[in-house]
């Protein structure tokens, strides 16, 4: 009896992680991996979503949820019946919770106040139902998805990548361009129906909140031993170890002074635009002035307080762009302020041999001119 019961116990353990292992996973599916407080929250939304449907049934069905009540040991004093209650009152409130978490992935610049905020507290009761089923359905998928890369010894990277509105085809342009000049011969296609139709219906449900995080649309860059999805806020990527590496090199050397942020926080981002603008003043900007603006930036960077992540990156971008400008500044032919080509200085040991002979020329008439004059004077 002992050796079933902690049999029983290692089994659930194991359930557990594994059922907390796919709800990542299908957070990850549906939304991308976005920034760890907001992946976070995410966790927590699809966890209160699936509780959400497991009240409604205890309640609706008093079997199951007598059933549920009895799976949780109750103090003695504590009666069924004022389970369901709080069963009840859960049901009523979890989905509130859902609603404030949308509110709270709202960027601050969108966020309303007031009696606007009631509308969006409300649709989370749709928005709760709606992310149940997809949670559970894709937590499925994306178990699928893992023991297919498991089989094929494929391994999974993700590159957060928080694409500009309205960029997305660009963005997407420039890393299939990318991954090809590395040798990764990768081709667009849609990403599968299983996975782009649940994002649209959430989309739709969500608002401006955690719908903002759903992507209208998400493509693949497919290789043989390559897959990239890419989403508006991250690209994940499967695929052999050595392709992986590869492709994660290029996205991070490549997309620098793409329409995209390679960063989370907003200080950070801000100094991506400046760096973006000054590797695309190529013209308008001298070397001597860009490494200015880089010491001004660096200045910038030592009092950020940033997840180290963030502030590597974009220390590291800051050394592409320095970079991209010396080399630049070698290869670019000099110009004079008029705009034409400027001519080319003298050879010094010409102009000194030039001067020598003119001189030797000039003290030769000199000696001949007094020569003539002493003959005269005879």
């Amino acid at each position: 009896m002992a050796l079933i019961t902690g049999l029983a116990g290692v089994l659930g353990r194991f359930a557990g992680r594994l059922l907390n292992s796919s709800l990542g996973w299908a957070t990850v599916l549906l939304f991308g991996k976005v920034s760890g407080r907001k992946q976070t929250v995410l966790l927590v939304v699809a966890l209160a979503s699936l509780l959400w449907i497991v009240l409604l049934v205890g309640i609706a069905l008093p079997d199951v949820g007598v059933f549920l009540v009895a799976l949780v040991p109750l103090p003695s004093f504590v009666s069924r019946d004022v389970v369901r209650l709080v069963m009840l009152v859960a049901a009523l409130i979890l989905p509130f919770g859902v609603g404030a978490a949308g509110i709270y992935l709202t960027d601050a610049s969108e966020r309303k106040g007031g009696v606007s905020l009631v509308p969006t507290l409300l649709r989370g009761y749709p928005f709760t139902l709606l992310l149940a089923f997809t949670i559970a359905f894709l937590a499925v998928v994306a178990t699928v998805r893992k023991v297919h890369s498991l089989i094929r010894r494929w391994e999974d990277a993700h590159v957060a990548v928080i694409v500009k509105p309205g960029r997305y085809e660009e963005v997407l342009a420039r890393l299939e361009g990318a991954l090809r000049h590395a040798g990764i011969e990768v081709h667009q296609t849609a990403a599968p129906a299983i996975l782009s139709l649940p994002p649209k219906l959430l989309a739709s449900a969500g608002g401006t909140g955690i719908g903002s995080l759903v992507p209208n649309r998400m493509m693949t860059l497919k290789a043989p031993d390559l897959e990239a999805l890419v989403y508006p806020s991250d690209i994940g990527i499967s695929g052999t170890k050595q392709r992986v590496a590869l492709a994660r090199a290029v996205i991070a050397s490549s997309l620098t002074d793409a329409p995209a942020y390679l960063t989370s926080a907003s200080e950070t981002q801000s100094i991506e635009d400046q760096l973006v603008a000054i590797a695309h003043a190529r013209e308008s900007t001298s070397p001597g002035v860009a490494r200015a603006r880089l010491a001004a930036i660096d200045a910038e960077l030592m009092k950020l307080t940033v997840p180290y992540e963030d502030w590597e990156t974009a220390y590291r971008e800051r050394l592409q762009v320095e970079r991209d400008v010396l080399e630049r500044s070698l290869t670019e032919p000099r110009r004079s302020t008029a705009g034409t080509s400027a001519e080319a200085p003298p050879n010094l040991a010409e102009t000194a041999f030039a001067i020598g002979a003119v001189a030797l020329v000039g003290v030769d008439v000199l000696l001949l001119a007094m020569d003539r004059l002493r003959g005269r004077a005879r």
